[in-house]
């Protein structure tokens, strides 16, 4: 498993666990404090389990299960795949944190613009990562044995 790969699954534990911490908070303010959440708070533990967690760990996946890339691949550059690691990872941090802050305090235009940012960082990260590694997405000698009758 290579270097990039770790990041993107580590990561992916650390938002799981930082969402899970957010969703007990959110559990226990409502169950024994009566205090329904702000939606920022709760759309802040969505997208950091959502995107944090589990993109994340679908691309650290991918980029370790998906073959190699052929010679002639264009779209495949392992530098692009790690600026959208830390593209993916700042815009999720910032949208958590900018929706956490939100949620305890008034409305806040520093704190929307942040948050906009962040988001449309998270939707540009996904969409290069995907784009990159299209090439990757291929048989490799299934194509034979499924031509022979060999059943998946």
């Amino acid at each position: 498993m290579f270097s990039t790969v770790r990041y993107f699954i580590k990561t992916s534990i650390i938002f799981l666990l930082i969402g899970i911490i957010t969703g007990l908070y959110l559990l226990i303010a409502r169950n024994y404090f009566n205090s329904w959440s702000h939606p920022d708070l709760v759309s802040a533990h969505t997208h950091i389990i959502l995107v944090g967690s589990v993109m994340m760990m679908i691309m650290g996946v991918a980029l370790w299960f998906f073959p190699r890339p052929e010679k002639d691949d264009k779209l495949y550059k392992p530098d692009l795949i790690l600026a959208t690691y830390f593209i993916i990872t700042s815009s999720t941090l910032i949208r958590f944190f900018s929706q956490v802050i939100s949620a305890f305090t008034l409305p806040n235009e520093f704190l929307k613009f942040l948050l906009t940012i962040s988001a449309v960082g998270q939707v540009i990260g996904i969409i290069i990562f995907f784009i990159s590694i299209w090439g990757r997405i291929r048989s490799v000698g299934s194509h034979i044995r499924e031509s022979k009758g060999e059943k998946f």
